[in-house]
C-alpha cells in the first residue's frame, strides 16, 4: 500500500500544482535532462572546516532561526515531555494540561541543574535532582524546598528561562535564544501550506535511529540532489530512483526537491489531470527545512532527519525519527515497518555518513582550496547560498535566487 493512500491529496490548486510538477520531471526525463542552475558554484574547504566559520554559523544561523525540536507526535498527550540538546544548549520541550507546547531551557533557576534526562517521558511537574526545586510543565517554579530555611525569592523571577516556540503543520518549532523574536508562518512560507496537507499531527511515531557524521553541511549536501545516486547508491536506491534527474522548488530557504523513480514512464497510462495522486509511485520529493531538517515520506515509512551540529565542525549527530500514518495493525505490519525503517537508516548511515567522514578527512587534508557544485546541483547551490546570506546579517540583503 502506498504510505499516502488514505489522504486526499487534492484540492483542486493543489492538486494542478503537483501535476505540474509531475509534468516537468516526465519531460526532463523523456529529454534527457535535469533542473539546472545558470552556472556552477566553488565554495571554499573552509566552509566545512574553519572553527570561526563554524562558531557563526551557530550564532547566527543555530541561534536565531526556528528550529524544528519535535514532531507534534513527540508529545502527543498533555504532560508529555522532551528533553534534549542542540548546538549546546540543553532543552526541554512540554505539553501543558490544555495542550500547549512550550520549550525551555532545562536548567533548573537555583544552581543550573538540568531537570530532565535526555529522552521523552510524562509528569505535570519536574523536581530538580539537586536540591528539589520543582517546577510546572508550563514553566513556573512551585516549590522551593525547604523555604523557611532558604529565605524569602520572588518565584516569579525564578520561573523556567523559556524559548520563542510555536506549532505548525504538526511540528513544533523554537528559536534557541531566550526572547528572541519567532514567526514560523512567515519563516516557512508557502513551505507551510505543503507540509500542513500531510496533517503530521494525526500520525503515529514509530521510532527513532541516532548516527554520526562529518560537518553539518557534508551531511546536509547529500540530502539536495540525486546526482551520486549511481556511483553510492546502486543496490539501494538507484534501483527504484533515477540518478542526476531532479527538481527544485524554493519556499524561502527551503526547498522541495522532486526524485523522478525509474516508473515515472508509467504516467503515460493515466489521465494527466489525476498525475498529482501518483506522488511515491512515479515520483517523490525531498522537502528540506533550511537550516537543518530533511522529510522523506515515501518509501514504506516516513523519514524526518534532524542534523544536529556537533561541538567542533568536523562532527554532526543526526536523529533520523521515523513515521507513519497508522500505528501497524499487526506483527506482520510492524515487520514492515520495520524493515523499511532499518533500510533507510543503513542507506542513510552505512552509505552517506560513512562516506561524509571521509570527505571530513579529505577536505582537512589541504588537497584542495575549494570543492565545486555543476549546474546539475542546483540545491546545493541554493543551500549555500542561503548559509552566506545569513552570515552576512545583513537585513536589507536580497534573499538568494534557486
Amino acid at each position: 500500500m502506498d504510505l499516502l493512500d488514505d489522504f486526499d491529496r487534492a484540492p483542486s490548486d493543489r492538486a494542478d500544482c503537483y501535476n505540474a510538477l509531475a509534468n516537468g520531471m516526465l519531460w526532463l526525463v523523456e529529454n534527457g535532462a535535469t533542473d539546472q542552475a545558470d552556472d556552477i558554484l566553488t565554495v571554499p574547504t573552509s566552509a566545512y572546516t574553519d572553527p570561526a566559520r563554524w562558531a557563526m554559523e551557530m550564532e547566527l544561523i543555530f541561534k536565531r532561526l526556528p528550529l524544528m525540536l519535535a514532531l507534534s507526535i513527540e508529545l502527543p498527550n498533555p504532560g508529555d515531555y522532551k528533553a534534549m540538546e542542540m548546538v549546546g544548549r540543553p532543552i526541554l520541550l512540554t505539553r501543558d494540561k490544555d495542550g500547549k507546547a512550550h520549550a525551555f531551557l532545562n536548567v533548573c533557576t537555583h544552581r543550573g541543574s538540568p531537570l530532565a534526562e535526555t529522552g521523552r517521558g510524562n509528569c505535570s511537574r519536574f523536581s530538580c535532582p539537586y536540591h528539589g526545586w520543582s517546577f510546572t510543565n508550563d514553566g513556573r517554579l512551585m516549590g522551593v524546598a525547604e523555604p523557611d530555611k532558604f529565605g524569602p525569592i520572588d518565584r516569579a523571577t525564578r520561573n523556567l528561562t523559556a524559548l520563542p516556540c510555536e506549532e505548525r503543520a504538526g511540528l513544533i518549532f523554537a528559536v534557541l535564544t531566550p526572547g528572541a523574536p519567532i514567526d514560523v508562518e512567515q519563516f516557512l512560507g508557502g513551505m507551510l501550506d505543503d507540509l500542513a496537507h500531510f496533517k503530521f499531527e494525526t500520525w503515529h511515531y514509530v521510532g527513532s535511529r541516532e548516527i554520526f557524521g562529518a560537518n553539518w553541511k557534508i551531511a546536509y549536501d547529500g540530502y539536495l540532489e540525486g546526482y551520486h545516486f549511481a556511483a553510492l547508491h546502486p543496490q539501494t536506491i538507484l534501483p527504484f530512483s533515477l540518478s542526476g534527474v531532479n527538481q527544485f522548488d524554493g519556499f524561502g530557504p527551503h526547498m522541495r526537491i522532486g526524485f523522478p523513480r525509474t516508473t515515472i514512464g508509467d504516467l503515460r497510462k493515466v489521465p494527466e489531470d489525476q498525475w498529482w495522486a501518483r506522488e511515491h509511485e512515479e515520483y517523490g520529493f525531498v522537502r528540506t527545512l533550511f537550516p537543518n531538517i530533511s522529510i522523506a515520506l515515501g518509501l514504506g515509512v516516513g523519514q524526518v532527519a534532524q542534523l544536529i551540529p556537533g561541538p567542533t565542525p568536523d562532527k554532526n549527530r543526526t536523529i533520523l525519527n521515523y513515521i507513519h500514518p497508522h500505528a501497524p495493525g499487526n506483527e506482520a505490519e510492524r515487520a514492515e515497518t520495520d524493515k523499511a525503517m532499518q533500510f533507510l537508516r543503513d542507506v542513510t548511515n552505512d552509505e552517506d555518513y560513512v562516506l561524509g567522514l571521509k570527505i571530513q578527512k579529505g577536505l582537512e587534508s589541504g588537497a584542495l582550496d575549494s570543492v565545486v557544485f555543476g549546474r546539475n546541483e542546483r540545491g546545493n547551490q541554493f543551500f549555500h547560498k542561503c548559509v552566506e546570506h545569513y552570515l552576512a546579517d545583513d537585513p536589507a540583503a536580497a534573499f538568494p535566487r534557486l
